[in-house]
């Protein structure tokens, strides 16, 4: 997969709908894999744990609880934000940008959009996991809120590396 673009889009260039179309889940796990083991060395264990993460949501995606962001620029993907229900939760999960699309803006606005999803669901408690790689998105999500609450050393991406779980209650 070709994961660059030749323009320097701005943030009102870019298309951000909330269905979920055939292919949609198939994109997000090419982009994970792809960017990922460029840009961090996982594994095919990654890929493997989007996939499976995906299908999890596919089963049980329901329109109410759930809400995800597909970001695209010309009619192609570029990135997206998923919030999966979880029992007395909301889980952000599959926060990815293409590179030509980081630092313009979207992340902060899919945030935002994400924290709205959470006041209108009555939701007041959001999770994620995420790698110490991960500074630039990890630096967003505690302009947020999100505090860290867990670490682990783990091996599941095919690299030994720390898993640190953030989480976010809110005052509603």
């Amino acid at each position: 997969m070709n994961t660059t673009h030749s323009t320097n889009p701005l943030l009102s260039d870019i298309a951000i709908r909330n269905t979920l179309r055939p292919g949609d889940l198939g994109l997000i796990a090419s982009i994970h894999g792809d960017i990922y083991a460029k840009e961090c060395g996982y594994g095919l264990n990654f890929e493997a744990y989007v996939l499976k993460g995906l299908g999890e949501f596919a089963q049980q995606f329901d329109p109410v609880k759930d809400k995800l962001w597909i970001c695209e620029h010309e009619d192609r993907f570029v990135g997206c934000l998923v919030a999966q229900h979880r029992t007395d939760a909301i889980q952000l999960r599959y926060f990815i940008f293409l590179p030509g699309y980081r630092g313009i803006g979207l992340g902060k606005r899919l945030m935002g959009e994400f924290m709205d999803f959470m006041t209108s669901a009555g939701c007041k408690h959001a999770y994620l996991w995420t790698t110490e790689e991960q500074q630039s998105a990890v630096a967003l999500y505690e302009r947020y809120g999100f505090v860290l609450s867990e670490e682990r050393t783990s091996n599941a991406f095919d690299k030994v590396l720390t898993e640190r779980k953030y989480e976010l209650t809110v005052n509603q």
